[in-house]
């Protein structure tokens, strides 16, 4: 399974590409406007320290503009992945990037017709939305286990499910059970991935009796 860091905070991005474990960055105008910064700038600077698929969400709506868009920010460094929303001009926009050899992340999936329908433009990505599914009390993982389903039974779709919108732990480990391909994370869900209390007790106990042997390794 690949991870994938859902923020456009430049810092948080240095301190856990340094761990060798992030493969990609995915941000949105929220995370944008969050960042304060100008979106060519932050999306570069990303890009710089992520050699992995960077996601930039254009604004536009209809079809024209998303390909104007697209160009701007397809042109600020080879691994800029494009995102588009699901809809019929998003997934027109799709084709046409995909066509060009453009990588495409297809975003605001909460179905798996949407999900079909992403696939069948061609979509790089399709990025479902677990937590807001939960959010509405529906399981965002049904959704996860049908577009796995859908696409292991026609293996020519070459989509990778990128399950987003992710609240916690269990959400990373039920998408990995399930086969999902990449997991986009916040940074913090991330940070937590690692943490167990018997990790925490076992390694407070081993130093103690190494501090009481009188040994230093080096």
């Amino acid at each position: 399974m690949k991870f994938f860091i859902d923020t456009a905070d430049v810092s948080e991005i240095k301190e856990l590409s340094s761990s060798g474990l992030l493969d990609g960055v995915t941000t949105n105008p929220s995370l944008i406007k969050k960042s304060g910064r100008n979106i060519n700038e932050v999306i570069a600077e990303i890009c710089d320290i992520v050699p992995g698929p960077v996601s930039a969400e254009v604004a536009a709506t209809n079809y024209e503009e998303m390909l104007k868009e697209a160009e701007v920010l397809k042109a600020i460094a080879k691994n800029v992945t494009i995102k588009v929303p699901l809809t019929w001009d998003g997934l027109k926009a799709c084709r046409t990037l995909r066509n060009d050899d453009v990588l495409v992340n297809v975003t605001l999936c909460f179905s798996a017709s949407q999900a079909l329908l992403a696939a069948k433009a061609g979509a790089t990505f399709i990025s479902p939305f677990v937590g807001r599914l939960d959010d509405i009390g529906l399981n965002g993982m049904d959704l996860i286990s049908d577009i796995c389903e859908i696409y292991t039974n026609y293996p020519n779709l070459n989509t990778e499910i990128l399950v987003a919108s992710i609240r916690n732990t269990n959400h990373v480990i039920d998408a990995a059970k399930i086969g999902a391909d990449v997991v986009t994370l916040p940074p913090n869900v991330l940070k937590q991935l690692i943490s167990h209390p018997l990790t925490d007790n076992g390694l407070k106990a081993f130093l103690d009796d190494w501090k009481l042997t009188g040994q230093s390794i080096t």
